[in-house]
């Protein structure tokens, strides 16, 4: 069972998807992650890229973000989400989107403070979500990517410094059970 763990929705069960094309964030692996980012949240506007039941960005909404985007392609999914915003009381503002992420990020127009990247554990979708991300100049000057992969995926990591050194640094890598989370901070330039 998934629930809201804390802020004004704290406690809401929410509903999942079946089957194993899903996997949501596990319990304390989502409270580990919030824990981390909580100075993060606050009047935040958060992308959640592979939403699935849509429990991060509702979550980040609970504990006091500004509004949320929320993008699967999975019209099962986005029924799901729909739901999840009823039970939290989020409607006024969550944006559901069905589209997949490359198509979504080809139109996006506004700039994020916090992003969830947590795809079916496929790294090369992690990094061509923040190459696009990156390229679009969608990400604000203080913001945080939060990326969930595999925890035996020691690659990405490395890949996305090598990719976005000047960019993105690395605040966090730990493992919790089957989960690595990468916790990402935009890098100023001195341009800026």
């Amino acid at each position: 069972m998934m629930r809201i763990i804390s802020g004004k929705a704290r406690g809401t069960k929410l509903k999942t998807l079946e089957g194993e094309n899903t996997r949501p964030t596990l319990e304390r692996v989502k409270e580990a992650l919030f824990s981390m980012i909580q100075w993060d949240i606050g009047d935040s506007l958060v992308l959640d890229l592979f939403a699935g039941s849509g429990q991060l960005a509702l979550e980040a909404l609970s504990r006091g973000a500004a509004g949320a985007d929320l993008v699967d392609r999975s019209p099962e999914a986005v029924k799901i989400i729909k739901e999840n915003i009823q039970k939290t009381h989020c409607e006024s503002s969550a944006s559901v989107i069905c589209k997949d992420f490359r198509a979504f990020l080809a139109t996006a127009k506004r700039k994020y403070d916090l992003v969830f990247l947590d795809p079916p554990y496929a790294a090369e979708m992690i990094l061509s979500s923040i190459d696009i991300l990156v390229k679009n100049d969608l990400l604000s000057e203080s913001a945080v990517v939060v990326c969930e992969i595999s925890a035996e995926d020691t690659n990405t990591e490395k890949a996305i410094l090598s990719s976005f050194e000047d960019i993105l640094s690395v605040r966090k890598n730990s493992v919790y059970a089957r989960s690595r989370i990468i916790i990402l901070d935009r890098v100023c330039s001195s341009e800026e």
